[in-house]
């Protein structure tokens, strides 16, 4: 992993602990169950970790899915504000692509959601409304997740909870790559060296080598007007993940006619915490309110 990454990866992860142990979110307002595990495949087991609001009878719920290049990270990088806003989150851990290549990682993420819709009377959040949520690659799973119910190929038979839909009624993502044909074209020198080799392991070459899985792996090819409505947030300096690849969902989503908003955030690079800032926080929560509401 190259060093800026994993610079990144650590310092995002320290301010979400920080940001999770500080009073305002301390244990005394959250609930949170650890390890809870969803599925088995390929020996592993794959847990997740729920936060509950106190004191919020039967919270809505957004699905997190950590960043890391789909090759690291965990699910203790879970941002602490959304269930500081009376929104339960699970965190889920995946198989990496170094344990497993695509679509092995939005396989057991289904996984996930089913397993949390059948899990809702015993730990109490409701399904009636489901949002997912992530970062960069995390952002990205989370799109691709959003915009594939019943898509087969994508579906996956991992976990035991198969007759539970998947299906989700808003997506949050936070900088990630939507259009795996473009996004080599449109990166930065520093981009290529970072992402080539993350797509190498993830889909097993360059996208024009395997366009087939590089479109099935991209969630612009999967929009239609089905989909639940869409925020995504980016900055205009990301060296590694292009502006150009939330615009191009933005774009797909608007000839769709579906809801979508697009906000920019001035200044900021490939995460950190501009993007938790009051304004931007204040727009994503206002947004999964609204669209989780009953």
């Amino acid at each position: 992993m190259k060093p800026v990454i994993k610079s990144h990866l650590l310092a995002l992860a320290a301010l979400f602990a920080c940001l999770l142990l500080a009073p305002a979110a301390h244990a005394q307002g959250v609930r949170v169950l650890k390890d809870i595990p969803y599925a088995a495949v390929d020996g592993k087991t794959l847990g997740l970790d729920l936060y509950m609001p106190e004191g919020v009878p039967s919270p809505p719920l957004v699905v997190w899915v950590h960043g890391g290049a789909w090759t690291n990270g965990s699910k203790d990088s879970v941002p602490p504000f959304f269930v500081k806003a009376g929104i339960a989150t699970a965190s889920i851990d995946f198989r990496q692509s170094t344990e497993a290549k695509f679509p092995a990682q939005v396989h057991d993420i289904k996984a996930a959601i089913r397993f949390l819709r059948a899990s809702a009377s015993q730990y109490g959040y409701t399904t009636g409304r489901i949002a997912i949520s992530g970062s960069s690659s995390g952002g990205h799973l989370a799109a691709l997740v959003g915009v594939t119910n019943g898509v087969a190929a994508l579906e996956g038979k991992v976990g035991g909870h198969l007759g539970e839909s998947s299906d989700v009624q808003a997506i949050l993502d936070y900088y990630g790559p939507t259009n795996f044909m473009t996004i080599l074209a449109q990166s930065t020198p520093h981009g290529l060296s970072v992402r080539v080799p993350a797509l190498n392991r993830l889909i097993g070459g360059r996208p024009e080598a395997v366009s087939e899985l590089a479109k099935l792996a991209s969630p612009v090819s999967h929009v239609d007007p089905a989909d639940p409505p869409l925020f995504m947030l980016h900055g205009d300096q990301d060296p590694q993940v292009p502006i150009n690849q939330s615009i191009e969902l933005q774009g797909v989503y608007e000839r769709a006619g579906l809801p979508v908003t697009f906000y920019v955030v001035h200044g900021a690079e490939h995460g950190g915490p501009e993007f938790f800032e009051p304004e931007p926080l204040k727009q994503a929560i206002a947004f999964l309110q609204k669209t989780l509401k009953p």
